[in-house]
Parts: structure tokens; C-alpha cells; sequence
């Protein structure tokens, strides 16, 4: 077995997660920018996102599949990062910069967004995907992959809360153009920390699989499907509430102002971030990655039920319950990226084959497509409560129509994965057995080169 990675390497490598997760989770507020800010109508933003959340599921897996397959001085991985984290951070930042609004020059402000968005997809698809690949490929043990996912994890809390807590308030300090410069700095500054730090290891001596072939493979892999189908729910759970936060607390709670959004999404993710080592040390080690997952999702439904049934009409009773979803949310984020390295270690025990890109590609293809449905609850929505941007005083039933788009899709959605955990196949005997088979094949193979310890 070769030896275990330093932990300035660990630390090292998840620090980048801090620049990944900051403009990722900003673009929540594009629909509060586009439409609300810049008026663009609500229904060509909510087609606009569906179309884009499609085109991310699409180039998800080709890019996955291309890294797989890459050959360069740099690895398989590392190009994807290397070159791709510079124009992803600038598209970032120019999608808050648009020169047009939706009430003198509606077709502009669309055609602006649609070819920024792509771009920034695109180039962040191909970043996003290279760096997750390599976490089941730099650290191979379960140990070294909770220690890496703690680290991970905390960091992207530290993420989520720049990422979704700030941008009202920075927008409203700085405008919404300074923001996306101050966050696309702050990532680039964590990239460039982590990058040098990255290695890859010898790939398999098989051929790859054709595109096809490997698509099959994929999707015949039950445990693959049951997990990526729970992280979908859970990317639903999550964007709804975020998206919908901003547009609840101004017309559900009647608070003007960024600043009681930030406060409530912040206590969230601090609460997250706090939780996150009682999670990894009392709970993920007697319940395992699906037991964690499956009580983190049933907390997370809980924690909306008393906004969802309006016990909760204070800004007060929203943070109570924010903090709950806080405390839940830790143990979605920390088992995440380690149940989808055993459902890749599980593949290279049948297949002799490490396809991490092609996983984390199709994983993002699916999960991606939450945005869509996130987008396409949120135009219904607004059409049925009567909501325009161009009003000044909105109908009554928006008040009623943000709480519902803000609390009942991430309760379904909570309560579905729950559902789906269940037919999770690695758990138990099984996943120890396999864990024992794959380290016993890899001691047997010697140790490997490459890496950076």
C-alpha cells in the first residue's frame, strides 16, 4: 500500500473547495439579480435556468469522460483545474456586471445572460469535475477520506456561508458587480493555495471504455443511481431554500434590506459548520455513510416544518428554524463526496478500472438537473401568486407563494431521499467486505508512484 498523504496536502487540497464553493453558491442569487434587481421577466429567467441546467447535466459527463481518457505532462485531472479556474472566476464575476435591464432592453439582458452563463458553466464544469476526481484517486483509504471530507466540508461551510449568507449584503454595500469581483478574488486566492499540491496516480493498464460502453456501465452501478438520485434531492432541498430565502424574508416577512437574509443564512451555515466534527465523530462512524445521510435528510424536513405550516411568522422563529436545518445540513455535506468514492471503489473492484471522472460527470449531470426543477417550481409559483417584479405593492398571495417555494419542495425533497437511501445496496457486511477486497488487491498490485507526500 503506498503511504498515507501529509496533512498539509489534505489541507491543501480542500482549501481549493473554499473557491469552488463561493461562486457556485452565489449564483443562487441570480434569479434576485436578473429579476428583481434588473427586472427581467420572471418567466424568461425561470426558462433561462431550466435550459442552462440541462446544457451543465449534458457537458457533466463528456467532460468527466474526456478526463478519464486525457493525457498531458499535468495527468488526467490537473489540465481541467489548472487552465480552466481563471475564465470560470472572470464569467463569474461579469454575469453580476450586465449593462442592460429588463425594462428598456429586455432581449439584451437575456441574450447577456444566456452567453455568460454558458461560459461560466462550462469552464466551471470542467474545473469542479477535475477537482472532485482526484479526491478518490489522492486518498484511497476511508480514514484518509473522512479526515480530507472534515476538512472538505469545513471549508465549504466556510464557503456556503460567503457564498450564500453575504452577496445581499455586499450587493447592497458594493453593488451586485463588486460583489461577484470581491468573491471571484477570494476564490482565485484559494485555488492558486491548493493547486501545486495536487498529484495523480498511475492509471489502470486497461484500455478505457468507449463513451458508450462506459455509459452503460454507469448506469447499470445500482448504488451509483441510488446515490446520486439522494444528492439530487438534496441539491433541490437546498437551492430552493436558498433561492427562496431573499424573496421570503422581503415579502413573506416584510423585511426590506439584505441584512436579515444574511443573518438568517448565515446562522445556518455556521450552525453547519459547528456541527460538522459531532456529525464525523459521534454519528458518522456507528451509522456509516447511508445511516448519516438518511438521519441528516429527516432532520432537514423537520427543521421547515414549523415555517411550511406558518407557526412561524417572525424573523425570530425563522432563524430558530434555520439553525435547525444548519445542524442537519452538516451531515448532508460531510457524507456526500465519501458514499460516492465507495460507489467508485466498488466499480474498480468489478471493472479493474478508476473512472472517477466519468462518476463525478454523470453525478453532476443528474444533480444538475435539480436546478432545473428548482427553477421551474419557482416560475410556477411565482405565476400562480400573482408576483411581478414591475409592481410596487404585490398581490397578497406572494407572501403565501415564497413561503411555499421556500419550505415544501425541500421537506418533498428531504423525505424522497430518505426513501431512496433505502435501496442503497453499500452498507453493513457488504461495504466492509468490499473495502477489505479492494485494499487486499491493492497490496497485492505494490505500492504505486506518483504522488506527493
Amino acid at each position: 500500500m503506498s503511504a498515507e498523504t501529509s496533512s498539509a496536502v489534505r489541507w491543501r487540497y480542500s482549501v481549493m473547495n473554499f473557491g469552488l464553493t463561493i461562486p457556485a453558491q452565489a449564483g443562487s442569487f441570480l434569479l434576485l439579480y436578473y429579476v428583481d434587481d434588473r427586472k427581467l421577466d420572471p418567466g424568461w429567467a425561470a426558462t433561462a435556468m431550466t435550459v442552462f441546467a440541462l446544457y451543465n447535466a449534458a457537458n457533466n459527463p463528456l467532460i468527466g469522460y474526456l478526463s478519464d481518457r486525457t493525457h498531458s505532462r499535468w495527468g488526467r485531472r490537473i489540465p481541467y483545474v489548472r487552465f480552466g479556474w481563471l475564465p470560470a472566476l472572470i464569467c463569474f464575476a461579469l454575469l453580476f456586471m450586465t449593462p442592460f435591464n429588463g425594462v428598456d432592453s429586455p432581449v439584451a439582458l437575456l441574450t447577456y445572460l444566456v452567453v455568460v452563463w454558458a461560459l461560466w458553466e462550462t469552464f466551471g464544469t470542467a474545473v469542479g469535475t477535475g477537482y472532485l476526481s482526484l479526491l478518490p484517486e489522492m486518498f484511497r483509504t476511508y480514514a484518509e477520506r473522512t479526515a480530507v471530507a472534515w476538512r472538505m466540508n469545513l471549508v465549504q461551510t466556510l464557503g456556503l456561508l460567503f457564498g450564500l449568507a453575504l452577496p445581499p449584503l455586499l450587493a447592497g454595500w458594493l453593488g451586485w458587480g463588486g460583489m461577484g469581483v470581491l468573491f471571484a478574488l477570494l476564490s482565485a486566492g484559494a485555488i492558486l493555495f491548493g493547486l501545486g499540491a495536487l498529484f495523480e496516480r498511475p492509471g489502470p493498464a486497461q484500455s478505457p471504455l468507449g463513451f458508450g460502453a462506459a455509459l452503460r456501465a454507469t448506469f447499470s452501478h445500482r448504488a451509483f443511481l441510488v446515490v446520486v438520485a439522494a444528492q439530487t434531492l438534496r441539491f433541490f432541498a437546498t437551492g430552493t431554500l436558498a433561492t427562496g430565502m431573499g424573496f421570503f424574508v422581503r415579502y413573506s416577512l416584510g423585511q426590506e434590506g439584505g441584512a436579515v437574509t444574511t443573518g438568517l443564512l448565515a446562522a445556518a451555515f455556521v450552525t453547519a459548520g459547528l456541527a460538522l466534527w459531532p456529525w464525523r465523530a459521534l454519528l458518522a462512524p456507528r451509522l456509516g455513510p447511508r445511516g448519516t445521510l438518511m438521519l441528516a435528510f429527516g432532520l432537514s424536513g423537520a427543521a421547515l416544518l414549523p415555517l411550511a405550516l406558518a407557526l412561524v411568522q417572525t424573523v425570530a422563529g425563522a432563524l430558530l428554524s434555520t439553525v435547525l436545518f444548519g445542524a442537519a445540513l452538516a451531515g448532508m455535506i460531510l457524507m456526500g463526496d465519501v458514499i460516492l468514492a465507495d460507489v467508485i471503489d466498488e466499480d474498480e473492484l468489478r471493472s479493474g478500472q478508476r473512472r472517477e471522472g466519468m462518476y463525478f460527470g454523470m453525478s453532476g449531470l443528474i444533480t444538475t438537473l435539480s436546478g432545473a426543477l428548482t427553477s421551474q417550481v419557482f416560475g410556477a409559483v411565482t405565476r400562480a401568486s400573482g408576483y411581478d417584479p414591475r409592481l410596487t405593492t404585490q398581490p397578497d398571495g406572494v407572501a403565501e407563494g415564497f413561503r411555499f417555494f421556500m419550505t415544501v419542495p425541500p421537506i418533498a425533497g428531504a423525505l424522497l431521499a430518505v426513501g431512496v437511501l433505502l435501496f442503497y445496496p453499500l452498507h453493513g457486511d457488504r461495504l466492509g467486505a468490499m473495502r477489505a477486497a479492494l485494499a487486499q488487491r491493492r497490496e497485492s498490485e505494490g505500492p504505486v508512484g506518483g504522488g506527493q507526500w
